[in-house]
């Protein structure tokens, strides 16, 4: 476990190992919510001290964007909110630049129970790496604000305000020249696994209600909750309506599945994945909903949760990032 002091600076900006060039950056601190009167454990997650210290179970390693001379794959990061500390890393196949190609344009959400991990991590840099080199794509991983530091739902607020940044970009006239020059504002995905397809789900929904066209929505390993109470949720959202409100659960506002402007979505499913049945069902749901669009469940026998990224070699985790790359092409 690795330690930071709240409300002095954030957990990851005291890490020697985050990007130098955005450790100035600091979230805007909400002590009243950190700061508990009894120390609370919520194993595998995090602890936090009476004093308002966090310590986290799992340490992050960073690492900075870089040319990847296997891949051809360029990265840079971007800070599109510097009151809030939220940022990106975004990934170009160099290729395109060479043929100057409009490129599918996929945003990207990453996991960890809201808690956790990072779209600066070596894990997550080297997955979506490796997706754009596959599926020739342009990426946009978002740097979210993380619970317990920031309470839910302030990282719904932070990919909000990621794709309606990306949206700039749509007439070539937005600030980075990358999204300008090659993304394909007509081929737009969403994806996510864990905490992140939770999020990448009710960003599909968003998306739908305020007009933004996208083409589908990939959710790996969904994080829902189902009718049993969560110490995590419960502890990171404040105003849960209960375990019925649709952040933990969605396929509770079945009304609003008709929402999604997206026409084709993918749900991805493990056997040995304590939350495998959580997805079983929003897609059961989704199917039976007023959405007009397709959606396809992929499962795998014998692997567990995010297998695909701690395993990155393993022969299901290239079947899953086929599968992925024929989804985006």
């Amino acid at each position: 476990m690795y330690t930071a002091k709240w409300p002095t600076l954030p957990y990851w900006i005291s890490s020697i190992n985050f990007p130098r060039h955005l450790r100035k950056l600091q979230p805007k601190p909400q002590p009243c919510f950190i700061m508990a009167s009894n120390e609370t454990d919520i194993p595998p997650f995090f602890r936090i001290y009476k004093d308002g210290k966090v310590e986290r179970y799992f340490k992050i390693d960073f690492v900075p964007p870089s040319h990847d001379p296997t891949t051809d794959v360029q990265s840079k990061d971007v800070v599109f909110s510097p009151e809030n500390a939220v940022s990106a890393r975004l990934f170009l196949p160099k290729s395109a630049t060479a043929h100057n190609q409009k490129l599918p344009l996929l945003i990207y959400i990453h996991g960890g129970g809201f808690t956790l991990d990072s779209a600066f991590s070596s894990q997550y840099h080297s997955y979506v790496n490796t997706l754009v080199a596959e599926a020739k794509a342009i990426a946009v991983s978002i740097e979210y604000r993380l619970a317990p530091e920031h309470a839910l739902p302030a990282c719904y607020e932070d990919c909000w305000e990621a794709i309606n940044w990306v949206k700039l970009h749509a007439t070539g006239q937005g600030p980075d020249p990358w999204l300008n020059d090659y993304a394909d504002f007509d081929r737009i995905f969403i994806a996510g696994d864990s905490a992140g397809a939770n999020i990448a789900h009710h960003m599909a929904i968003q998306t739908g209600i305020n007009g933004i066209k996208i083409l589908g929505i990939i959710l790996v390993h969904p994080f829902f909750a189902d009718d049993e109470a969560s110490q995590l949720l419960d502890f990171i959202c404040r105003d849960l309506t209960g375990i019925y409100d649709p952040r933990r659960n969605p396929v509770e506002e079945m009304d609003m599945m008709a929402k999604m402007e997206c026409n084709k979505v993918l749900v991805c499913t493990s056997e040995k994945d304590g939350l495998r049945g959580r997805g079983w069902h929003y897609y059961e749901t989704v199917k039976k909903s007023n959405w007009k669009g397709e959606i396809e469940l992929l499962d795998f026998e014998e692997e567990g949760h995010v297998f695909h990224l701690l395993n990155p070699t393993s022969e299901n985790a290239a079947l899953l990032m086929k599968k992925i790359v024929d989804f985006l092409n």
